[in-house]
């Protein structure tokens, strides 16, 4: 059959006023195209939405967690604990130091990492715990985990990729640990035209490093006898052994950023109603088994995974149906980092996470986003409840 619903390319559309947006700053001749009044003022914005006193836009959250790994102080041999389901940005940025990754199990309710297998896993050579947010939900056990952390010396990184909107008691995820780490990438509740992230630190003496960190290390020269002597700026190490990068926000995607966090709150509600909606949908289907909401504030709603639990039939067999008899693209996400051969062929293979293999191996993702439409989302709940009734038999 022909493609009727496809996996959607983009999280949100954009509004007449946020394309005018670039526009505006392609004609301000005189304004800067990166680094400008644009970039300081979403940071100012995204800092007042969360509650925080100063973030730091980044080119995506793989530049978010990869200075969070240099503010760790991450050495090779360092241990650091990160869930196995997730995608594989995770834990790239702290492999790529040379940290021996351990990989945790999920909670089977939440998905989200499981509490007692850090316990398990943790060690006097663990320096971080990557706690990653999955499928929009502000995992239930944050406070648990941010208590432990502490309690243990060890910094807890919030993967905050999926989950921006999620909240617990007015306190956004990101927040509870010691950095979070935000995505605008394309598909995301809030995005900045295909690419962006945020970076949020708790702790001042960190915070003050990020900003050379992802600049090449552009700092201003001391005593300067005039204002081009020496040079225009300097560049230095902001922490011993740490080579700076580069990871700038341009002027555009501030722009827009900035309006479209004016209605994320509202985007955020037409995700939550739209998933409630397919959920309650499927009530007289226990076969799929979908991710546990502890609270609704909590779920962000970026994406709609589900377990499939059937004795006769296999996801497969759900995907399968869904594409050749009603044009429907879903997919399985996240393939168990461990299995992929890049963590195989650099020693990040090994792997006790019995839930996580028994989730992945029998979950479905439903195309899910406020651009599909009304009548396509209501196709794709009529089809897979008709499809779940055909694999019954």
């Amino acid at each position: 059959m022909k493609m009727r619903v496809d996996w959607p390319s983009r999280g949100h559309g954009y509004t007449d006023e946020e394309i005018n947006a670039v526009v505006q700053v392609m004609k301000s001749t005189g304004s800067a195209l990166t680094q400008g009044t644009n970039v300081q003022k979403f940071e100012e914005d995204f800092a007042s939405y969360l509650g925080v006193n100063k973030v730091y836009s980044t080119m995506s959250c793989a530049h978010s967690l990869d200075i969070a790994a240099m503010l760790a102080d991450i050495q090779p041999g360092d241990e650091v604990i990160i869930p196995a389901h997730t995608y594989c940005a995770s834990a790239i940025s702290f492999a790529r130091r040379g940290a021996i990754i351990k990989w945790a199990d999920i909670d089977p309710e939440s998905l989200t990492m499981s509490p007692a297998s850090i316990k398990l896993l943790i060690s006097k050579k663990t320096k971080a715990i990557v706690l990653v947010h999955l499928y929009g939900l502000l995992s239930p056990h944050v406070q648990d985990i941010a208590e432990f952390a502490k309690n243990r010396g060890v910094l807890l990184i919030e993967d905050c990729a999926q989950s921006l909107g999620a909240k617990l008691d007015e306190t956004h995820s990101g927040t509870f640990g010691d950095i979070g780490c935000y995505s605008f990438h394309a598909q995301k509740n809030l995005s900045t035209l295909g690419e962006g992230g945020m970076i949020v630190v708790k702790s001042n003496d960190l915070a003050s490093k990020v900003s050379g960190l992802r600049m090449n290390g552009h700092a201003p020269f001391e005593n300067k006898p005039e204002y081009w002597l020496p040079a225009m700026t300097n560049v230095d190490l902001d922490i011993d052994g740490m080579w700076p990068m580069k990871s700038s926000m341009s002027e555009t995607q501030a722009a827009v950023g900035r309006l479209v966090l004016k209605r994320l709150n509202d985007i955020t509600e037409q995700r939550r109603t739209r998933g409630l909606a397919f959920r309650d949908a499927m009530e007289k289907f226990p076969e799929l088994k979908f991710q546990t909401i502890h609270t609704p504030e909590a779920q962000s709603h970026h994406l709609l995974p589900a377990r499939y639990i059937s004795k006769s039939k296999t996801r497969d067999d759900l995907i399968r149906l869904l594409m050749s008899d009603y044009g429907i693209k879903t997919i399985i996400q996240y393939y168990p980092l461990n299995r992929y051969d890049l963590f195989q062929k650099t020693g990040h293979g090994d792997a006790d996470i019995p839930e996580t293999d028994n989730f992945f191996d029998n979950m479905i993702s439903f195309p899910f986003s406020v651009e599909i439409n009304d009548s396509d989302f209501a196709y794709v709940i009529d089809s897979v409840k008709s499809a779940l009734q055909q694999l019954r038999g």
